[in-house]
């Protein structure tokens, strides 16, 4: 650590160090002295040297005249690399200020920005028109090595606060993973508990597609509704480390809905994924496209394959092994329209896993791989759904419908109770937050929020 702090220290020291022997070599060439007099001494012995040479000459020879001139430009290189500097630290500024927003602070960067565009023009046109005279060419040097000195360091500074919001991000994505595995684990037991209790277990792997029943749609339709749930809690997470404002994120939404708590905002966004990804869900692969009988007949047969094929993999891996697969086409494709490009510029401060999405690449974030992981149970979803010898259909009711508990399961019990405590006699929904689904004589209860 030692050795550390000392190369790190020596550049400066000995930068300064070089800036100083600068301004006493500037003094010594301009025959500047702390008494005063040494000037006028040097003139008087030149003048006994020389009786003959004319008093009116200047007093400097043409070594001295080079040396002043050569301190003149030094100098003004430096008030042109200061300038710069705190060009290049009122700009790192503006970019800090911008996400979060920070008004005063984009405010005062771009004043800074104007100013120092100023100053570097003042300098261009000096050194056209060679008007490069300094009157005090010592602490023009120093002044301007401390300047620039001051704007490194604040660029180090504001990189260092860059740092430390990455650190806090990744900080909330490692808490936010930590609990999504132990709410996993919870998961995983209270199902073997069930399934023990129960005496069924699902193993569709070993199924043939002549034994496919409505309980393995519904079965996954609950996996699939968890892992919706789990994006949306982290994108939800990503909007509050933003700044952003979930109020009127949650009323653009749906708008005109009124929420009985602060935390059921979460369901308007959830509502907002689900729309976004099972449009077109009826259609074979997402996709309106019209398929001929031959398709048809096929259809069963090649998506329960893909639903056998997908689903003990990872998507990365799947991404990986298959790229050009439907598959990647449709996480690709429903990424894209999810994720807005201003939205994830909020999120995240650019638009990398937007342009690595677009390339075919798979982006390593852990918002990408939950987005995965959603995309992955809604396309086998898809897939198990397109697999049934009968068709299976989405619906979703409008809002202000009354309540039913044939098709409809609510995500809020307040509904069911009015102001005073009575229970309420005719609740009507505000938007759907999960679509159901018909399969034979089943209906899988779309999942609504009550007003």
């Amino acid at each position: 650590m030692d050795s550390v702090k000392r190369s790190a220290v020596t550049p400066s020291k000995s930068r300064l160090a070089r800036t100083f022997a600068k301004v006493l070599h500037i003094r010594a060439a301009a025959g500047v002295s702390s008494d005063g007099g040494l000037e006028k001494t040097k003139s008087r012995e030149k003048l006994k040297k020389n009786p003959k040479k004319d008093p009116s000459a200047p007093l400097y020879d043409d070594d001295d005249e080079e040396r002043q001139k050569k301190a003149v430009k030094e100098a003004f290189l430096a008030k042109l690399f200061a300038s710069l500097s705190s060009f290049k630290a009122a700009y790192a500024q503006l970019q800090f200020s911008q996400f979060p927003y920070d008004a005063e602070g984009i405010q005062s960067a771009d004043q800074i920005i104007v100013l120092e565009l100023k100053n570097l023009s003042e300098l261009k046109q000096s050194y056209l028109k060679k008007q490069l005279n300094e009157t005090s060419l010592e602490s023009s040097l120093l002044l301007s090595e401390i300047q620039e000195q001051k704007s490194l360091l604040k660029t180090y500074e504001i990189t260092s606060k860059k740092l430390d919001s990455h650190i806090k991000l990744k900080d909330s994505e490692i808490t936010f993973l930590k609990e999504k595995l132990v709410e996993a684990n919870k998961d995983n037991k209270s199902i073997e508990r069930r399934l023990n209790s129960s005496g069924q277990v699902i193993k569709l792997e070993n199924n043939q597609l002549s034994s496919l029943k409505p309980s393995h749609f519904i079965a996954y339709t609950r996996q699939t509704m968890k892992s919706i749930r789990a994006f949306v809690r982290l994108l939800v997470s990503e909007m509050e480390y933003a700044n952003w404002d979930l109020d009127a994120a949650a009323t653009s939404v749906e708008p005109g809905v009124s929420f009985w708590k602060e935390n059921h905002k979460c369901f308007a966004f959830e509502s907002f994924v689900c729309r976004e990804m099972f449009d077109g869900f009826n259609y074979p692969n997402f996709s309106t496209h019209l398929e001929s009988s031959s398709e048809h007949k096929n259809r069963a047969d090649i998506n329960f394959a893909i639903f056998l094929e997908m689903r003990s993999v990872r998507p990365a891996d799947y991404l990986a092994w298959k790229p050009k697969s439907m598959f990647a086409s449709f996480c690709r494709s429903k990424y894209l329209k999810l994720v807005h490009p201003k939205m994830e510029a909020s999120l995240f401060g650019d638009l990398n896993t937007r342009n690595l999405v677009s390339s075919g690449e798979i982006p390593e974030t852990p918002f990408f791989s939950a987005f995965s992981d959603m995309a992955k149970r809604v396309w086998l979803l898809h897939c198990l759904a397109l697999s049934f010898d009968t068709e299976v259909s989405i619906y979703q009711v409008r809002k202000g419908c009354r309540f039913s508990e044939v098709s409809m399961e609510s995500v809020n019990e307040e509904a069911f109770f009015s102001s005073d405590g009575t229970p309420e006699t005719d609740p009507r929904v505000g938007f759907t937050v999960f679509p159901g689904f018909k399969i034979r004589n089943s209906v899988v209860q779309c999942h609504v929020y009550l007003c």
